[in-house]
């Protein structure tokens, strides 16, 4: 164990009371015979093809490939809102941020929303948040848990200032071990269940500062520029040129450092995947827990010339999904349906046998879990609203289909997009501009009003955004 570790664990860990520290011993039901446990386990900025089991080229993640071939791997999960704290107020939710109110990452969470967690309590479940809330400036304890950790905004990778349960204290270490000590910590104490533990790591949000044992990981790497940084932009929107930042050239060897940093970071979290599977393992209820594991959003590394994500192109809004839960769960399933983060919270409820609030607008996956062949939709709404801080970035509204992706910057001079998929994979050839008018262009319009009808508007910037 790391120093880092060793000294967050001696802090917390050393004044547990010998009934916290025993492994869990109480839930060693079969299934069927008392609720699931739930383990939700959130990275920040993880892109959907940065797993081993994904094909990524040289990050290894032997205990998240460990969830996708003892569990379920989807293949085609998204968000509807590429950044922060849209996204994760929809994990929560099972609402797109039209409806859930939290359109930026300066909004603070409603605090009479109603949330999977909030409900699995009023229905028995004991329930802890642990770790990267980032909604507006919340840090302290929020509504439906019983247990509280978590820290300001982005946090820090060293040395966090932590607030436990409404204390706020200053903790040594590297903030993926802490975050984990504390989980497997929680864990340990839930003997009587059922539970529900949401672990939102701050890792891989930048600055990318891995943990010193796994700084020197991939050094000698080659890292080859990805295929759609030599995209042109021909024929793309204008805000693309504003605020393009690496080439293929020199600009990308300072993009390879941050790749580097970044897949370090996750080494750590997979290590930490591997302490809470081995803890619900030892206490016997590994086999009656779900285990779910995903991103917030993806993230541009020079893909068609950009970093951040705040954009409607593949890299940023797929994202990593994997669940495992033996009760129901295959092993080597693997879902090519379309799934979003939405769906989390109604899958949740629907799985503990908890009725599904109405507002909720995302879809249980427990058929697709049980290995049905059905389509729970053919097309899902993406949305991202104008933010002063990023102002060259415009509002946008789209729909993607299996095939179809067709993009509108509603308020401003930003021509749309549109792109087959099948064909063009790396959305190289906007077909909105070199073949407009055509009728595919028309129905994904039509799409895109029907799914947006009764949206209020967006907030718009400067009209040449």
């Amino acid at each position: 164990m790391s120093r880092e570790a060793t000294l967050s664990r001696r802090r917390f860990v050393q004044g547990a009371t010998a009934a916290a520290a025993l492994p869990l011993f109480g839930i060693r039901a079969r299934a069927g015979e008392r609720p699931p446990n739930f383990v939700f386990i959130l990275t920040d900025d993880q892109r959907h093809d940065t797993l081993s089991c994904t094909g990524h080229p040289f990050l290894h993640t032997p205990r998240l490939d460990r969830l996708a071939r003892e569990g379920a791997l989807f293949e085609n999960a998204f968000v509807t809102t590429a950044l922060c704290s849209p996204s994760r107020a929809s994990f929560l939710t099972g609402q797109y941020a039209h409806r859930h109110g939290v359109r930026d990452n300066n909004t603070p969470f409603p605090a009479d929303a109603r949330t999977f967690p909030s409900i699995l309590r009023e229905h028995g479940y004991r329930t802890a948040f642990i770790g990267k809330w980032h909604m507006g400036t919340q840090e302290g304890p929020q509504p439906g848990f019983d247990h509280w950790v978590s820290f300001p905004g982005q946090g820090v990778y060293r040395n966090p200032l932590l607030n436990i349960n409404g204390e706020t204290k200053r903790v040594p270490g590297y903030i993926t071990d802490i975050l984990t000590d504390l989980a497997v910590q929680w864990l340990r104490e839930q003997a009587a269940g059922p539970f529900c533990l949401y672990l939102s790591h701050k890792a891989v949000h930048s600055d990318f500062i891995p943990a010193h044992r796994h700084s020197g990981l991939f050094t000698d790497t080659v890292l080859e520029p990805p295929a759609s940084i030599h995209d042109t932009l021909e024929g793309k929107p204008e805000w693309l040129r504003q605020v393009k930042r690496a080439g293929p050239g020199a600009e990308y060897q300072e993009m390879a450092q941050l790749v580097r940093n970044y897949c370090r970071c996750l080494v750590a979290v997979d290590e930490s995947v591997g302490r809470v599977m081995r803890t619900l393992q030892d206490g016997g209820v590994l086999d009656s827990t779900l285990v779910a594991f995903a991103g917030d959003n993806g993230f541009f590394f020079g893909e068609h010339g950009l970093g951040d994500k705040r954009a409607m192109y593949e890299e940023a809004i797929r994202i990593p999904l994997l669940m495992h839960f033996p009760a129901l769960i295959r092993p080597g399933l693997r879902v090519r349906e379309m799934a979003l983060n939405i769906d989390l919270c109604p899958t949740f409820l629907d799985l503990a046998s908890v009725p599904v609030p109405e507002g909720v607008q995302g879809r249980s996956l427990r058929p697709l879990l049980g290995g049905r062949n059905i389509s729970l939709r053919d097309e899902f709404l993406y949305e991202y609203d104008w933010e002063p801080d990023a102002r060259r970035r415009p509002a946008i509204r789209g729909v993607r289909t299996r095939r179809w992706k067709y993009i509108e910057y509603p308020g401003t001079a930003n021509i749309p997009e549109l792109y087959d998929l099948g064909t063009d994979p790396l959305e190289l050839h906007n077909i909105a501009y070199f073949q407009p008018g055509t009728r595919v262009e028309q129905e994904m319009k039509e799409r895109l009003r029907r799914l947006t009808q009764g949206t209020p508007p967006p907030r718009t910037g400067p009209a040449n955004t």
